[in-house]
Order: C-alpha cells, then structure tokens, then sequence
C-alpha cells in the first residue's frame, strides 16, 4: 500500500495581506456543523435566515438577496452573465486589476464594453462617470468598490442616480469593501452588488453575497430558461436566456425562493459559515464594524510612516482595511515577505501589474482588525527591515501605531 499523507495540519498564520485573512474562531465552528439535507426544514430555514441578515449587511429591503456558491468571482460572473444580452453596452470604471477584471467578465459576456481610467491610486470624480454616462449610454455601469490592487475606495453614493437619469443599471463589485466601508445598497440607488467573504466579512473563500434590485430581477427573469431536465409547464424558454447554467440568476431565485427549484444542492458549509459572518458582523453592530476597521486601518497607516516607509496612492480615499506600503530601494520586496512568512508567520501581499513589486499591501480586516494583530505585524516587519539592512526608527512602528490607539480612547 502506497504511503497516505497524515490529517491536514496547516502552520500557525497571521493573515495580514489584502485577502484571505484569518476567520473568525466562530465561522470555522459554525462549518464543522453537522450537514443535513438540501430541503430539510432546518436547512430551509438556515437559507432564510442567511437571507434576512445579509438584507442587513448590504442595507437593503431587496427580497433577492441570497448567496452564490463559488468564490467572490462566481458572485460577478452571475450577476454580469445574468444581467448583460450579448450587444449591450457596458461601462466600466477602471482604477485597479479588478476594474480590468469587470471588463474582462463583460467581454466574454459579449457585450459591448466601454472603459474609462485613471491612474492607479486615484478614484475618479463623479463628473467623470457622469460624463461617460451620458456619452456611452450604457445598459449596465459595472464598478469596484473597493480595489484591493491600489487600496483605493471609489465614492458610490452620486453613482445610481446618474445611472437611473440614464435608464441604465448600477452593479459594483463590494468583494474588498463590504463590512469594513460603508455600504447603502438601497440609498445609494445599487440594482447590483456582490462581495466575498474573505476580506472584512472575516470568513473563507467559498460563498460570494449577491443582492438584487427589483429592475435587476426584473432582467434576469426576462432571460429565464429552466433546464429540460426539472422545467415544468408553463416555465418561461426565453429566446435570448442567460448563456451560464451554473450562474444562471432566474434559475437560482427559484432554487432560494419559494418554489425552491432543484438547480443544484446548496454548499451546506459554507451556508453555515457565511451566515455566521454576517450573525458575527451584526451582533458587533454595522457601524461599530467600520469603526473598528477604520480604526485599526489608522494605527497601521500610522505605524507604517513611523518607520519612515512611503503608502501608495491618494490617502484620502483609501479603504480603512488595507494600506499599499512602498518598498524601500534597499530591500528586496519578496524577501522581506518570505522572512516575515517564515520567521513570525505573519503574512503580507504584492500587488499585480504596474505595482508589483513596488508595493506590500498590508490587511487590517475581519478578525484581524485588532490592537495585537496590527502591533505584531509592525514589531515583525521593523525586525525583518532592519535584518535587510534598512534604517528604520526603533519602536517607531509600534509607537506610532499606539498613538492612534491612545487619541481614541
């Protein structure tokens, strides 16, 4: 018999990059519950549940709202194959790796794609997308919240209602942002937003949150086509039905909704876990979250420039739960990771395309968003610079960071 590696026994990690991060203790719990079967009454209920609470996370009275099996991209691909005919306009703001990723989904979702662009570590100003707008008139504006590429938040809140003054619909990519920046899915006119759990939500990778508005399900059912297999009659065969089987919104609607369609059989854990994210979440409070977030995301950016190391980008619209460090001439930029990894099991990230290489992003999110989190990432990263020869002040990391920490209280 062939040897059979032992039980999977992952190394202690401090998750302190742009995502993944370290879940909270009560998320991994609620996943190793006991499974039970797709329409059980409790499992039912548990969809439910997850529904309501989740309506309270985005802030929304939106009924569609519900979860995605799949990563925080399985949540976009649905929404945007679901929502976009092939030959319809699409406009998207472009200012990180994810804005090319939204157009990149939208091409292959065969529409008509519009970009607009400014440099990375800028948001663009509501006249610019009002400009765009008017020029490209789009049948859907799909935009990044947050970008984790260049930390950057872009402004939502004018956004839908020059969208709804053009007849167009309003989805953004929240995967970054949602939890840890404020986000008002209804008051700020949103007829789309998905996210994942593994940034501020403080979960794993597996289950990406998807809200729609009324015009949004509206589309989606307009495209229906229930598969031969489990189509009753009198089920809608749309001409033009949405071209993705498994991201097929009209379909999974009716697989949350009453007539609970069997289009597939719900990821049971990761239900457990998400919900559990958003229960976490709620009993802290929405607005202490951000708090907390923003809080922690100060004392690192402090920490940071205390030990006289540069941040990318436009400060003033940063996300609160991630900072883009400049990697200074003397140190190789991966070295420095791969000693923080292996030393102090504290983990960090690069950034992609024109950053990479130039930039550490480092993560203040979720469960990580603490006092001994952000003190012990600081301590460890002086060490490691120093050890590659950069002069860096003692303690001036920490000190910094503790000074935050002393003006809130």
């Amino acid at each position: 018999m062939s040897h059979l590696p032992g039980p999977i026994d992952p190394p202690a990690r401090l998750l302190m990059g742009p995502g993944p991060i370290s879940a909270y203790p009560s998320v991994l719990r609620a996943m190793g519950a006991p499974l039970v079967g797709q329409y059980d009454p409790f499992m039912t209920a548990t969809m439910n549940e997850t529904q309501e609470l989740y309506r309270q996370v985005w802030g929304t009275n939106n009924d569609a709202t519900l979860l995605i099996d799949g990563t925080s991209r399985a949540g976009i691909e649905a929404a945007m194959v679901s929502l976009i005919r092939p030959g319809d306009r699409v406009l998207v703001p472009v200012f990180g790796r994810f804005g090319h990723l939204l157009a990149e989904i939208a091409e292959r979702a065969l529409a008509e794609v519009h970009t607009i662009e400014v440099p990375w570590g800028e948001v663009f100003p509501v006249s610019a997308i009002r400009e765009a707008v008017e020029r490209v008139k789009p049948h859907l504006v799909a935009c990044v919240q947050g970008d984790t590429s260049t930390t950057m938040l872009q402004p939502l809140d004018e956004i839908g209602e020059i969208c709804r003054a053009h007849g167009a619909l309003f989805y953004t990519d929240a995967t970054a942002s949602l939890g840890g920046n404020p986000f008002e899915m209804d008051a700020w006119g949103l007829d789309a937003a998905t996210a994942g759990l593994q940034k501020c939500l403080g979960g794993p990778s597996g289950s990406a949150p998807i809200s729609l508005s009324e015009r949004a399900v509206e589309v989606a059912r307009s495209r229906a086509r229930v598969e031969a297999g489990i189509r009753e009659e009198g089920d809608a065969v749309a001409s033009d039905f949405i071209r993705s089987n498994y991201f097929d919104l009209a379909m999974i609607l009716d697989y949350w909704g009453p007539r609970r369609l069997n289009h597939h059989t719900e990821a049971t854990s990761m239900l457990y876990g998400a919900r559990e994210c958003a229960r976490v979440l709620l009993l802290e409070g929405r607005d202490a979250v951000i708090h907390r977030h923003r809080l922690h995301g100060d004392a690192m950016l402090a920490g940071v420039q205390g030990l006289g190391l540069s941040v990318f980008g436009d400060v003033a619209h940063k996300m609160t739960n991630v900072v883009a460090v400049e990697i200074p001439e003397a140190v190789v930029g991966d070295a420095v990771r791969a000693e923080l990894l292996s030393d102090f099991g504290i983990e960090i990230g690069t950034s992609f395309g024109p950053l990479h290489g130039r930039v550490w992003r480092i993560g203040t999110m979720g469960y990580n968003a603490r006092t001994d989190a952000v003190l012990t990432t600081l301590a460890a990263l002086e060490a490691v610079l120093r050890r590659h020869g950069a002069s860096v002040p003692a303690g001036g990391g920490v000190e910094a960071a503790q000074g935050v920490y002393a003006a809130a209280v």
